[in-house]
C-alpha cells in the first residue's frame, strides 16, 4: 500500500509544526510550507526526515493563488497524490476596527480565508479522482462567538467555519470529509504578547485549568482525519470548556 501524504500550511512553528510532526510519526509523507520563516521550516523538515518520512518544504504565501498552485504542483510531482490537507496558515490582528487600515484588512483576509480557498481547491483536484480525502482547517472560537478588538480575525475564522460546513456538503458524495477545529487559547507564539498576569487571568476562566498545547491540537487533527469517515461538516471546539 502506498504511503499516505499530508500537506500542512503554516508549518514552520506552533500548531502547524506539531501537526506535521504528528503525521510524520504516524508514517505519512509530509508537505510543509510557510510564507517567510525559511530557517524554521528547514528545521521542521529535518525533524520529519529523522522520523523516516519524506518531506517536501516550500516557501510561499498560500493567500497568493499562484504560489498556492505552485505548492500543490510540487506535491503532485513529488508524491503523486494527496490524502490530507491541513489549512493552518494564518495571522492575527488585535486593535479597534476603526483604526484598521484597508491594507491590514485585505492582508488578514488573504492569510486566513483566501488561503483556505486556494489550498482546498487545489487539494480537491487531487482527491476527486480517487474519491477519498480529508480537509481540515484550524479555526478559532472567535469564529464562533466573536472577540472585541479582534473583529477582522473573528470574521475570517467565522468565514472558515461557514466554508467548512458548506464544502462538506458539496464533497460528501465524493467521500471527502471536511472539518475544522475551533481552538481556544493555545500556548503558542501568537499569544506571546500576553503578560504573565493576563495569561493567569485567562487560565482562571478555563474550566480545564490550563491553556491548550500544540500537541492537544495535533492529536485531535490526526484523530479526526484518521478514525472516522462519517464525520464531516463539523467545527469542533477545542478550548478546555472555556467558551
Amino acid at each position: 500500500m502506498a504511503q499516505k501524504v499530508v500537506a500542512v500550511t503554516g508549518a514552520s512553528r506552533g500548531i502547524g509544526k506539531a501537526i506535521a510532526l504528528q503525521y510524520a510519526q504516524k508514517g505519512y509523507h509530509v508537505a510543509i510550507c510557510c510564507r517567510k520563516h525559511d530557517r524554521e521550516l528547514e528545521t521542521v523538515r529535518n525533524e520529519i526526515e529523522r522520523l523516516h518520512s519524506e518531506c517536501l518544504s516550500f516557501i510561499g504565501d498560500m493567500g497568493n493563488p499562484e504560489e498556492a498552485a505552485a505548492f500543490f504542483t510540487q506535491i503532485q510531482s513529488r508524491f503523486g497524490s494527496l490524502d490530507v490537507l491541513i489549512n493552518n496558515a494564518g495571522v492575527s490582528h488585535i486593535g479597534l476596527l476603526q483604526d484598521m487600515t484597508t491594507q491590514e484588512w485585505n492582508s488578514i483576509l488573504s492569510a486566513n480565508l483566501s488561503s483556505v480557498f486556494y489550498c482546498s481547491k487545489a487539494a480537491i483536484q487531487m482527491m476527486l479522482p480517487k474519491k477519498a480525502g480529508k480537509i481540515l482547517s484550524i479555526s478559532s472560537v472567535w469564529g464562533c462567538v466573536g472577540a472585541s478588538a479582534e473583529v477582522a480575525y473573528s470574521a475570517t475564522k467565522g468565514g472558515v467555519n461557514a466554508f467548512t460546513r458548506a464544502l462538506a456538503k458539496e464533497l460528501a458524495p465524493s467521500n471527502i470529509q471536511v472539518n475544522a477545529i475551533a481552538c481556544g487559547i493555545i500556548d503558542t507564539d501568537m499569544n506571546a504578547f500576553l503578560s504573565q498576569e493576563e495569561s493567569e487571568r485567562i487560565v482562571e476562566e478555563i474550566p480545564a485549568g490550563r491553556m491548550g498545547t500544540v500537541q492537544d491540537v495535533a492529536k485531535l487533527a490526526y484523530d479526526i482525519n484518521e478514525k472516522n469517515d462519517y464525520l464531516t461538516g463539523q467545527v469542533i471546539i477545542l478550548d478546555g470548556g472555556w467558551i
